[in-house]
């Protein structure tokens, strides 16, 4: 076997490594169509090897040319298509299949131009290069804000470009006199070495896109609680701090379910599940888009209020708890109301968190010995900060 023979065979085992990844990683993927579609690529692809080795031993060999950069263009137009799904900018498939079809039809017009000039290597490479391009254009135009993303950008780029180059060195090393002469010329060595470098580069980051978002998702899922669907307190813990330090006024709401535990002895565990998940849904729909809302305890929630003063956060309470206390819940009987309590806190000029959260939480045990189902606003920081200091 030739040099570039062991390439190819080398080439076409690694896209079938990376068609097995892509499928594996599609599994846990929320971006599984666009996973799928990679896979097909690198297994679409590979086939141009197949059908290379074909070329060199049987004829016809204008069917194996024609069927080797059919594979190639096709992987090419269905990374673009797998790049639409991850990135959010879909192409259109018709234009895709009939560009598809033109380009092939190209193909088999061009193969009778004499092999060894420009014309005939530019004109082969040339679709294929406009081919990837899509891909870097889509990536560029969709999010290339990450390191990753404009990483990829980078090497669609360059594995553009490299196929008008791969025309030149067809002209300056030689592809042989016909085309069934090219898996032992010198052009199919390098064109399979630098194939190599790029399925491998380009496989690569594509996964790493794919995995991170999987991290992402996983990080995501791990700070959510999944009964109440808002933040649980590692999730809560792990964004407010990036919020208090920005430039205030931040305010803090405790708020907790009245009678929770008469619930769950009437109802059972699965009545005080419908609960829990009903209070979630509404303080999640009623809180604004840049509140932080968590649930800290079996029947506690937080709410974080950033850029929100005292006055405008006692509000935003006593609406909550004049709709928790008119509203069903859903799977129980339509007569009962579970009502809620709440403890409202502005947090001070440097103040620590923890203080802030005590003072609301005071405010709603107020609320609780006040006959439950009300509001209260907490003690200012400057009291509980002295009754703080006297205790230590």
């Amino acid at each position: 076997m030739s040099g570039a023979g062991f390439l190819m065979a080398a080439n076409f085992f690694i896209a079938q490594c990376f068609c097995f990844f892509f499928l594996a990683v599609s599994v846990r993927s929320r971006n599984r169509i666009a996973a799928q579609w990679f896979a097909g690529t690198f297994a679409v692809s590979s086939l141009s090897i197949v059908f290379e080795f074909l070329l060199a031993n049987f004829p016809p060999p204008r069917l194996w040319t024609v069927l080797a950069f059919a594979s190639i263009l096709g992987g090419a137009f269905m990374l673009r298509v797998g790049i639409g799904h991850l990135y959010g900018l879909q192409a259109n498939r018709r234009h895709l299949a009939a560009l598809f079809s033109g380009f092939v039809l190209f193909n088999y017009v061009i193969y009778d131009l004499p092999r060894g000039t420009l014309v005939h290597a530019f004109t082969y490479q040339a679709p294929l290069a406009i081919a990837v391009a899509m891909s870097a254009w889509a990536v560029s135009r969709a999010r290339a804000a990450a390191f990753v993303d404009r990483m990829l950008v980078v090497l669609l780029v360059m594995t553009s470009v490299h196929f008008p180059l791969k025309a030149a060195i067809a002209v300056h090393a030689g592809s042989g006199s016909v085309a069934s002469d090219y898996l032992s010329s010198r052009f199919a060595l390098y064109s399979q070495s630098i194939g190599a470098v790029l399925i491998v580069t380009i496989g690569l980051v594509l996964l790493c896109v794919l995995v991170l978002e999987i991290m992402a998702d996983e990080k995501a899922n791990a700070e959510v609680d999944v009964l109440s669907g808002v933040l649980n307190r590692r999730g809560f813990d792990s964004r407010v701090d990036a919020l208090i330090a920005r430039r205030g006024p931040h305010s803090i709401v405790l708020c907790d379910l009245d009678r929770f535990k008469s619930v769950n002895d009437t109802y059972g565990h699965q009545g005080g599940d419908a609960v829990i998940r009903a209070f979630g849904e509404m303080l999640k729909a009623a809180a604004p888009a840049d509140a932080l809302v968590a649930r800290i305890g079996g029947e506690e929630f937080v709410i974080f209020l950033p850029f929100t003063a005292k006055d405008a956060a006692l509000l935003f309470a006593h609406a909550l708890r004049a709709a928790r206390a008119v509203s069903p819940v859903p799977g129980l009987p339509e007569a009962l109301r579970v009502t809620s309590s709440f403890g409202v806190a502005e947090i001070g000029q440097n103040e620590p968190l923890r203080f802030a959260m005590r003072r609301a939480d005071d405010a709603l045990y107020a609320a609780k010995n006040a006959g439950r189902d009300c509001v209260r606003e907490a003690e200012s920081p400057a009291v509980v900060l002295e009754v703080f200091k006297l205790a230590n």
